[in-house]
This record gives C-alpha cells, sequence and structure tokens, in this order.
C-alpha cells in the first residue's frame, strides 16, 4: 500500500515540481492538492499556470483543488504533506498540520532552525532525523516537521561533506549565481534580470551561513553543536531559468591536492544501498575546463546531482571549484521527497 501524501502550495513553481516528481512515485500516493482560496474549488489544470516543459499529468489536472485548511476532511487519510508554503504561511499552518498527526517535510524556512526542528540534507547528515522524537515530546504532538534547507545551501553542503569528513574545514567562501526560478515564476520582473545580473537576495546570504553550519554540525544528546568553521556568502541573482552555480572556495584543515578533493567527492555516495526511488550519485563530477553549464548539466541524475569542476589550486584558500544544482528539483522539491523516502526506511 502506497502512503497517501498531500501537496501544500501545490499551484506555486517548487509546488509543481512536487507534482511533478510524485507523479507514480512507488512509495507515494498524491491524495489531495491544497492551494490559496482563489485556487479552491478549481480543477489543479485551471488553477495552476504550469510552466514546466511537459504537460500536467491527466488525472492530477483533474483533481480539485482544497484550500490549506488541516481540518479538512480530505487530508483525514493523508500522513504526510510536502509544504511549498511560502515562509509566512508556513509557520501558522505547519504546525497546525503536525499537531494533527501529520508528518510535514518542508521546503519553506520558517521552522528551519528550531532547536528541535531536524534541517536534513539526507546524504549530509540523516542522524538528524532523530531530533523528530524530542520535537514532537517538546510540543505534544504526534506528526512532526523536518526540513530541507535553502536550495543553495543544499549545493554546497553536499559538496563540502566529503571535504570535511577527509580533510577537515577551516574556512569557506561561496559567490552564488542563482536561477530566476528561485524566487518562482512571478519572483522577478523580465525587464530587472534581462541584459543584468542583480547582486541581491534578500535573506538568502544568511541563510546559507548559518544553515550550513547546523547541518554540518554534530548532534549529541539531542541538542546541535554547529559546525565551527568561518563561512562568507555573496549571493547573485542571473538571467537563467534553472540551475545555480556556485563559486566554493574551500581552506582545509589538512592540506590537500585539487586531485585528493576530486577524488573524496567522486567516491561520495553514502545512500546507494537504501534504493531510494529519487536518490541519484550525489556528485558527478566534470573534467572539461569550462564545465559544469546550467544549460548542460543541471539535468544530471533526473535533476538531483551536483555537477562540480575546474577543481584547482587557490593561492589563499586550499582548493576552488565550481559547483552546480537544479535548484527546483535538488534544491527543493526532491530534497522534501528524498527526506521522507529516507525517513520511510529507516523509521517506519
Amino acid at each position: 500500500m502506497k502512503i497517501k501524501v498531500g501537496v501544500l502550495g501545490a499551484t506555486g513553481s517548487v509546488g509543481q515540481r512536487f507534482v511533478q516528481l510524485l507523479k507514480d512515485h512507488p512509495f507515494f500516493e498524491l491524495e489531495v492538492l491544497a492551494a490559496s482560496e482563489r485556487s479552491a474549488g478549481k480543477r489543479y489544470s485551471e488553477a495552476c499556470y504550469w510552466y514546466l516543459p511537459e504537460p500536467i499529468p491527466e488525472d492530477i489536472g483533474e483533481k480539485i483543488v482544497i484550500p490549506t485548511d488541516p481540518d479538512h476532511e480530505a487530508f483525514e487519510d493523508v500522513d504526510i504533506v510536502f509544504s511549498a508554503l511560502p515562509s509566512d504561511l508556513a509557520r501558522e499552518l505547519e504546525p497546525e498540520f503536525a499537531k494533527r498527526g501529520k508528518l510535514v517535510f518542508s521546503n519553506a524556512s520558517a521552522m528551519r532552525m528550531e532547536e528541535d526542528v531536524p534541517l536534513v540534507v539526507p546524504e549530509v547528515n540523516p542522524e538528524h532525523f532523530e531530533v523528530l522524537e524530542i520535537q514532537r515530546e517538546n510540543r505534544g504532538w504526534d506528526g512532526g516537521i523536518i526540513t530541507n534547507p535553502n536550495c543553495s545551501t543544499i549545493c554546497a553542503v553536499i559538496t563540502l561533506k566529503p571535504i570535511m569528513d577527509k580533510f577537515g574545514v577551516e574556512m569557506v567562501n561561496i559567490t552564488t549565481m542563482q536561477a530566476v526560478s528561485g524566487a518562482g515564476y512571478w519572483g522577478v520582473p523580465s525587464m530587472a534580470i534581462l541584459d543584468n545580473i542583480i547582486p541581491y537576495i534578500k535573506n538568502e546570504e544568511e541563510k546559507m551561513e548559518t544553515e550550513s553550519l547546523k547541518i554540518l554540525g554534530d548532534l549529541k544528546d539531542g541538542k546541535f553543536h554547529y559546525a565551527n568553521f568561518k563561512i562568507g556568502v555573496s549571493c547573485n541573482r542571473v538571467p537563467v531559468i534553472d540551475g545555480h552555480l556556485e563559486s566554493i572556495f574551500v581552506k582545509t584543515v589538512e592540506d590537500a591536492e585539487p586531485e585528493e578533493i576530486v577524488e573524496v567527492m567522486d567516491n561520495f555516495d553514502p545512500l546507494k544501498d537504501y534504493n531510494l526511488p529519487t536518490y541519484a550519485k550525489p556528485i558527478v563530477i566534470r573534467r572539461e575546463i569550462d564545465r559544469p553549464q546550467p544549460r548542460l548539466d543541471r539535468d544530471n541524475g533526473r535533476g538531483m546531482s551536483i555537477t562540480v569542476g575546474r577543481v584547482r589550486r587557490d593561492n589563499i584558500f586550499t582548493v576552488k571549484y565550481m559547483a552546480l544544482e537544479h535548484n527546483t528539483i535538488r534544491g527543493a522539491a526532491g530534497a522534501s521527497i528524498l527526506n521522507a523516502e529516507l525517513y520511510i526506511k529507516k523509521y517506519l
């Protein structure tokens, strides 16, 4: 029997990715599509402006969108909800679903830094799932909230994890070049981004700097102990539809040659034995001098792999490299779904 699931914020850009990735999923049955009051009562195909290249799955397009009301009867048989809600709504509504016994796998930023909320990248810190039991005890609910981090954070920490485990990390500096889809379909006006780069994304740098340290830190006695390396980030919006490209500089504790860094990244495959439907090899190495590139490499691993290239020695740090992520798949909907798949395998 498949687990019945719902999507909150189903008509938005990340919500559409959830719909796409949950279609014919071997673990999950997409039962409920929820959105704002202006979309509720309409067929899904009428309620959302579908911007993905393949058509809406016909059976899903005929589903009636319901309001994002945790007491709605449509949620009675749903065990898991995937949240693509804006942060303000997520902070209000996700706890209400958890109180009603639902497991919430959230892409929203609202609860990520709470001391009893797991912030998980499955390849990096699956042990942080254990905080869910503390959350249930603290808050007196049977459900729970498990979050994935900001899209650009995911790209960074997946590449940093094997380096940190082998050589240690002392300092990291990152400059991002982030696709417009990260702001949603209506997020960046075309007149603002065409022929332009915008060197500011609200709260993005702060998210990357704090989330990375939580994820790469330790869990001891039910408490998060953040990683102690220094990290600085500069974020930019660029005129690319999908695919965040990051220029990452790393100073390691133990000296490492670029080829040693490439080797530990290439061998990094911690979940290969779990047979998770959404999982792909976390890091794909490209050795061409001009790769990775968003248009050519964002769909590696069905959009779930981070593509790394131009790994080279740096005169100030130890090494520097380029890392590319499909931001709405690996960095958003796919991240939440992979969290759910691994949690089910480990704990249910």
